[in-house]
């Protein structure tokens, strides 16, 4: 005997479908970036010839406990050819063995003839953005360059970059990120496929079809005028970068985007310090989007540049309605097959489809963009890596919705060290993330007990999300000593 529907049973399916809908339209905006991607490109843009003259330029590589890689860091900023006058300031907050190793690299480069100063600060204020602003207010550079700790940036970098201030409107430019350790992990490739797509096609796209995009905290050199300009760097948002960013190009200035000057970087090797750094972001990008977003529906400017504002700093929220859509899913799927109305499936994959598939082609177009290939293995691989970081960014989009700034936690590296890295705090126990591979676990036999094999695909895909964030902690739990660096 089917059952009848009742008034609360409409209400989840109303609210079921709406968060389809939502998903659905992040989806589509997928497809448009890939669209503008292909339609716009860097082809015909020729390089900016060589300055007469060379503007000064300050290059500031902010660093905070991380002995595994600062060294590697300030020795690839020490070997930058530039024809203009070059400064490094080595912005150290850090408070552990971190501070010997920079100050004896920094005394071998100075012996050298390096221009290159150890800035410290007697206290941590504003994180990464106070670091950059202090440095700032130390220099009379033109121009700035900053890189984090976990970048190798080849030794020909600024003399690629520089050439495109040659336009008194150009205000940042930005290079693209490569990964030095893509193949080390399952992990590792993900986040590789993940960043190829973000830079190779988000940025692209937004860039060539002169839409807003923004500096990505490194690998990248701003105008200092600019940065003043736009009101300075601040640590209102834990994404300094992007808010500077809005701020800058609302101001009037123009950024530039280099998809063939890449600067390779270190990926976390860990779930933990991955779901660190992921958090922070999330959670900078909505407090971006409720500081930014009205100053760019006032602004004078074209709906396009409007309406993929809002796309861009909006875009963590996906990871909520995907959170919101795994608790839903499973009562509205067991609704429909009890009721009888089974056949309604039919809106469920097709909505899913134009979600899921769009990450997809998004994926692969990064991937062909930057001259790689992306594999079914991949593909596969991929797609519950972005569910199973869904109850980790909902929280953070929660708290970039309410909160303003926040502790700014680094994302540790290991330079290729064998050992553990330390994280500014404890990382958590994927607890949530457990009680729903257990409920779509036993979701997935009942919907099989029943025959009601339709729905056990959907089950399937957020199992296998869920159920790899545990198994990856669990694993990485076992494997770890007490928290050391080696």
């Amino acid at each position: 005997m089917k059952a009848i529907l009742s008034a609360s049973d409409l209400v989840l399916l109303g609210v079921y479908y709406a968060l389809l809908v939502a998903l659905a339209v992040y989806g589509i905006h997928r497809y448009a970036l890939v669209r503008l991607r292909r339609k716009f490109s860097a082809a015909g843009r020729a390089a900016p010839p060589e300055p007469a003259v060379w503007p000064g330029l300050t290059v500031q590589l902010p660093i905070y406990n991380e002995p595994c890689v600062a060294a590697r860091l300030v020795d690839a900023a020490a070997a930058f050819r530039y024809a203009g006058h070059l400064h490094i300031q080595v912005l150290d907050d850090s408070d552990d063995e971190t501070v010997g190793i920079i100050a004896e690299r920094v005394a071998a480069h100075r012996r050298e003839g390096v221009s290159i100063d150890h800035v410290r600060r007697r206290e941590r204020i504003g994180f990464k953005a106070g670091a950059l602003a202090h440095g700032l207010g130390l220099t009379t550079s033109e121009l700035i360059a900053v890189f984090d700790a976990d970048f190798v940036p080849p030794p020909d970098l600024l003399e690629r970059m520089v050439p495109w201030f040659a336009s008194a409107g150009i205000g940042m430019v930005q290079a693209r990120w490569g990964h030095l350790n893509r193949d080390e992990s399952a992990l590792t490739r993900a986040q590789a496929i993940y960043l190829d797509a973000h830079f190779a096609v988000e940025s692209a796209a937004r860039c060539f079809s002169g839409r807003f995009f923004n500096f990505n905290g490194t690998a990248g050199i701003w105008r200092r005028r600019a940065i003043e300009e736009a009101g300075g760097w601040s640590d209102a948002t834990l994404t300094e970068d992007l808010d500077l960013s809005y701020r800058a190009q609302l101001a009037g200035w123009r950024f530039v985007f280099l998809p063939d000057a890449e600067v390779p970087a270190e990926l976390p090797g860990t779930i933990a310090a991955f779901h660190s750094q992921q958090r922070r972001w999330a959670k900078g990008s909505l407090q971006t989007a409720r500081r930014i977003l009205p100053q760019v529906a006032r602004a004078e400017l074209p709906l396009a540049t409007k309406l993929e504002a809002f796309f861009h700093l909006t875009n963590n929220c996906a990871y909520l309605l995907t959170l919101l859509l795994a608790l839903l899913m499973v009562p509205a799927l067991a609704l429909r097959h009890l009721s009888g109305i089974g056949w309604s499936l039919v809106i469920d994959a097709a909505l899913f489809f134009a979600s899921t598939m769009s990450v997809v082609a998004f994926y692969v177009e990064g991937q062909r963009q930057v001259g790689r290939r992306l594999t079914t293995r991949e593909i596969l691989s991929v797609l519950p890596v972005g569910i199973g970081m869904s109850v980790v960014n909902a929280a953070a989009v929660l708290e970039g919705l309410f909160q303003r700034g926040g502790y700014f936690s680094r994302t540790p590296k290991s330079g290729g060290h064998t050992g553990s890295v330390t994280l500014d705090r404890f990382d958590r126990l994927p607890v949530a993330e457990s009680l729903l591979s257990l409920f779509f676990l036993v979701s997935l036999g009942v919907f099989f007990e029943q025959g009601h094999f339709v729905a056990m695909p959907f089950v399937l895909l957020f199992l296998s999300g869920y159920g790899q964030v545990v198994a990856s902690t669990v694993a990485e739990r076992i494997r770890r000593a007490p928290r050391s660096v080696s």
